[in-house]
């Protein structure tokens, strides 16, 4: 099974692109993230997830091991194939789709091509209590905050939701307060703590 591909992208297309990889061309369908993170010219790496079917092996490829294992994990939804799958880290980052996932924002997931109101629940429901243990996880405690109330404690809910520990998610939310102030959207407070836990 190929995992890496490392050489030069060429014939970058919508969806796709060839890796040229010592003079061998290699069909490798991406994200347009992905796409938009390769270099013009020079050496590159793309992660690989080969799938092998009775009728074709198909090469998907990825900029960042995150990128690969939210495409391995929404692959395990009903109804989303690999086209899905990239269509999704296409029209959202695996930030948004952890936000999404949180909120329970199928509007979001509709952005991306593929994806009906039904499919969107679908992977709602079904990704709520995985999303939690995908990369991103693992700050050092800050400070934390006592008594959350409206949005803050709404975001600690969907933080704690997540898989994120709640003296950890209590920390991050404390700092995005500071910054955003005590009227911020919660919105904003969920990305701000996703974003630091990430880190």
């Amino acid at each position: 099974m190929i995992a890496r591909l490392r050489g030069i992208a060429d014939s970058i297309e919508d969806g796709r692109c060839v890796m040229d990889v010592n003079g061998v061309g290699y069909l490798v369908f991406c994200s347009a993230r992905t796409l938009g993170a390769l270099p013009d010219k020079g050496i590159t790496t793309l992660l690989i997830e080969t799938q092998v079917r009775e009728d074709a092996i198909s090469l998907y490829g990825f900029a960042t091991p995150t990128e690969r294992e939210w495409f391995r994990l929404l692959t395990t939804v009903q109804g989303v194939g690999a086209k899905v799958a990239l269509g999704i880290l296409s029209a959202l980052s695996p930030d948004q789709i952890i936000a999404a996932i949180a909120t329970g924002d199928k509007a979001g997931l509709t952005r991306a091509p593929g994806v009906g109101p039904k499919l969107a629940i679908r992977i709602l429901t079904e990704l709520k209590e995985k999303a939690g243990n995908m990369p991103g996880g693992g700050a050092a405690p800050l400070p934390a905050f006592t008594a959350p109330r409206g949005h803050a404690a709404d975001a600690l809910s969907a933080l704690t939701n997540l898989g994120y520990r709640r003296p950890e998610a209590e920390a991050v939310l404390a700092r995005a307060l500071d910054e955003y102030g005590q009227d911020a959207p919660l919105d904003v407070l969920i990305r701000a703590g996703l974003k630091a836990l990430a880190k």
